[in-house]
């Protein structure tokens, strides 16, 4: 089980306090001045074992979930039992997260920045780029589709859960919705990317079966969401915006439900493939 602690200083993970207000004047009315909320976003450099490893921008919360969630999500870590300690501490305006993994994870990550490394005066870094765009990933078992029911105002009912959005706006979120279609977890940011590390980072810390139950993201669905889906090993990734045809096909070949949900019209489901057009497992 990992360890968790931030600075007492500044505290790193701000989960209820109140976002800056900024004053605007209206394009055809100077005279006419307001102030509204607005999203953070923040610098946030990670290392593994004392090296350092990325530097991300994202919002200010939920932190420990972020870093869990993309540990797994990018394929340093297989399970939250790699992760040993975590400690984020705020550096100026950036926050800097310290996490110690397994022996195992660490030299899979050196082992990884070493071939890249030996790679790039040769000429085969774009090679390396290539296995990172489009790896070699573990099909998912399959796993029927969430009742049609299940999705019913779920549009209303994700506004109702970000509070985040609600009061700034210019944010993500991903959610997760139990066996029953209830959502109990959600997670914002300022990247798309982001959000869904964090509900996977959030999943695993909470030791929530990703399996029972269905993962819904604002954004639209790239191929890198696939990855991450995947890796996390979701069940069902619901899109509230229309997915690319590469991770249509990507969902397809490694059994992962990819439903979209448009503004208008009902829930289409990509994956599995209809079988009147696809009839592969």
């Amino acid at each position: 089980m990992s360890r968790s602690t931030s600075s007492d200083t500044a505290p790193a993970s701000p989960s209820s306090g109140e976002l800056p207000g900024y004053a605007y004047a209206e394009l055809k009315a100077p005279d006419i001045v307001g102030e509204t909320l607005l999203a953070e976003e923040c610098a946030v450099a990670i290392s593994y074992n004392g090296i350092s490893h990325t530097v991300m921008m994202a919002t200010p919360a939920d932190i420990e979930d972020f870093v869990a969630g993309l540990s797994l999500s990018a394929g340093i870590i297989h399970s939250i039992d790699d992760i040993y300690g975590m400690q984020v501490r705020r550096v100026g305006e950036a926050l800097n997260v310290e996490v110690e993994i397994s022996s195992r994870t660490f030299w899979g990550l050196k082992n990884q920045r070493r071939q890249m490394a030996g790679t790039s005066g040769c000429g085969l870094c774009g090679v390396e780029a290539l296995e990172q765009a489009l790896p070699q990933l573990d099909r998912l078992r399959k796993v029927p589709l969430p009742p049609a029911a299940h999705l019913d105002n779920l549009r209303q009912r994700i506004n109702d859960a970000q509070r985040l959005g609600q009061r700034s706006g210019a944010v993500h979120a991903a959610l997760f919705a139990t066996a029953e279609g209830e959502l109990n977890l959600c997670r914002e940011d300022i990247g798309r990317h982001n959000a869904l590390d964090k509900l996977i980072g959030a999943l695993m810390r909470q030791k929530i079966n990703p399996r029972q139950g269905f993962v819904v993201v604002t954004s639209r669905c790239s191929l890198e969401l696939i990855h991450k889906a995947v890796r996390a090993n979701l069940a069902t990734l619901v899109t509230l915006s229309a997915p690319t045809g590469l991770a249509v096909e990507w969902a397809r070949r490694h059994r992962l439900n990819l439903i979209h949900l448009p503004h208008q019209s009902p829930p289409r489901v990509y994956s599995p493939a209809p079988l009147t057009t696809d009839h592969r497992e």
